[in-house]
C-alpha cells in the first residue's frame, strides 16, 4: 500500500476512534463538569476539540510512519506500546466524564503519561519523525494530568 493511503487510513482510524470516545464528554460538560471547581490554567471547553483533532492527526501520521518501517523487534514493540497508550487514552474520557470518577481517571492518566513517554522513545528508535510527531501529545497529556489532579484536589469532598 502506498504511504499516503496508509497515512490517510491511520489518521482517519485514530480520529474516528479517538473522537468517538470523546463524545461521552458532551453529555457531562453542561451539567456535572460545569459545576466542578476548576484548577488554574483550565482552558475554555472549546479548546479541547481542536487540540485533540490535531493531536490525533499527528498520532495517526506517526503510526503510519512506523507501520511503513521495516518489520522487526523495534517496530513490534513500538506498535504494542502505541496500542497500550491508546487504550489508556480511550479509557480516560468515559471514566472522567461518564462515571464522574476523577480519582480513577487520575490513575488512568498517570498510566497514560508513562505509556506515552515509552511510546515516544520506541517510536524514536524506529523513526525520528514518528517520535517527534508525538512530543506535542506527550506535552498535552502532561498538562491534562495536571488538570485532572487539580480537578481531583479541588473537588474531592
Amino acid at each position: 500500500m502506498k504511504f499516503w493511503k496508509k497515512a490517510v487510513l491511520c489518521i482517519l482510524l485514530i480520529e474516528v476512534v479517538g473522537n468517538g470516545s470523546g463524545l461521552i464528554s458532551f453529555i457531562s460538560i453542561k451539567d456535572w463538569y460545569a459545576m466542578l471547581e476548576r484548577p488554574p490554567g483550565t482552558p475554555p471547553n472549546g479548546v479541547f476539540g481542536p487540540i485533540w483533532t490535531i493531536l490525533f492527526a499527528m498520532m495517526g501520521y506517526a503510526l503510519a510512519v512506523v507501520l511503513s518501517a521495516d518489520p522487526g523487534k523495534e517496530r513490534k514493540q513500538a506498535l504494542r506500546w502505541f496500542s497500550i497508550q491508546f487504550l489508556f487514552n480511550l479509557a480516560w474520557t468515559p471514566v472522567f466524564f461518564g462515571l464522574h470518577r476523577i480519582d480513577a481517571a487520575l490513575v488512568i492518566i498517570a498510566l497514560l503519561l508513562v505509556a506515552v513517554v515509552v511510546v515516544v522513545g520506541k517510536f524514536l528508535r524506529v523513526s525520528r519523525l514518528a517520535g517527534w510527531l508525538l512530543v506535542p501529545y506527550l506535552l498535552w497529556v502532561g498538562y491534562a494530568s495536571y488538570l485532572n489532579a487539580g480537578f481531583w484536589w479541588l473537588n474531592r469532598f
